[in-house]
């Protein structure tokens, strides 16, 4: 029963924080929307919450999940869940909101040097690391160019055909760390039902052979 809970509890911390923190999508063509009371705002957020949770649950509920981050294949078929949970919720990914925090942050950002700072200053907020020194050899560059022309570079971009290579490799990365900590909170959990009188004799099984549609 432990267990269960703490799968249960995991699964829907990951299907709610794709939500958390996720700006307003604006549209300049749209219309401004009506103003509402607040009651009525409040009941609106609520109905669309559970809609997407239960769409969200419903997803889950289908589709197996292997908990072994050391596994790439199932890595993949997790971040392939996940996306197709964000997809039918209409939630935001965590690579768009990045991208999202990024074109705000450094969106009136003239220099190439400044901008990369920005850049790493959100991805240390984000915990994201930097496992290949991308950074700094950016900044090597950056500064060899600079010496050259003899005046600060002006603001560099990313090819808008390598985004979704870059996009797919973060939420894979994503994935793995989910894995990582549905993997963790499983075994505290058979650890901590191994502790009471009745369970004591029972051996532990392999969290990879549990399938988290039981639990939900």
């Amino acid at each position: 029963m432990a267990l269960a809970s703490r799968l249960l509890s995991r699964s829907r911390q990951i299907v709610l924080r794709q939500e958390h923190g996720v700006p307003v999508r604006c549209f300049a063509k749209e219309a401004a929307p009506p103003v509402l009371k607040g009651d009525e705002m409040l009941r609106n957020i609520f109905v669309e919450v559970k809609s997407k949770f239960e769409t969200a649950l419903g997803i889950l509920r289908k589709e197996k999940i292997t908990i072994d981050p050391d596994d790439a294949a199932a890595v993949t078929q997790y971040a392939k869940v996940m996306k197709t949970i964000r997809e039918k919720a209409d939630l935001f990914s965590e690579s768009q909101r990045i991208q999202y925090t990024i074109q705000t942050r450094t969106k009136d950002i003239p220099d190439a040097r400044t901008y990369l700072l920005t850049l790493k200053e959100i991805r240390v907020k984000r915990g994201l690391t930097d496992e290949l020194g991308a950074e700094a050899m950016m900044i090597d560059a950056l500064e060899k160019v600079e010496k050259e022309i003899k005046q600060p570079l002006m603001r560099l971009g990313v090819r808008k055909e390598d985004l979704p290579k870059y996009e797919e490799a973060l939420e894979h990365k994503i994935a793995q760390a989910q894995l990582e900590e549905l993997k963790k909170d499983a075994l505290e959990a058979m650890e901590t039902q191994k502790k009471r009188e009745e369970f004591k004799d029972e051996k532990m099984i392999d969290v990879k052979s549990l399938d988290i549609r039981n639990f939900i």
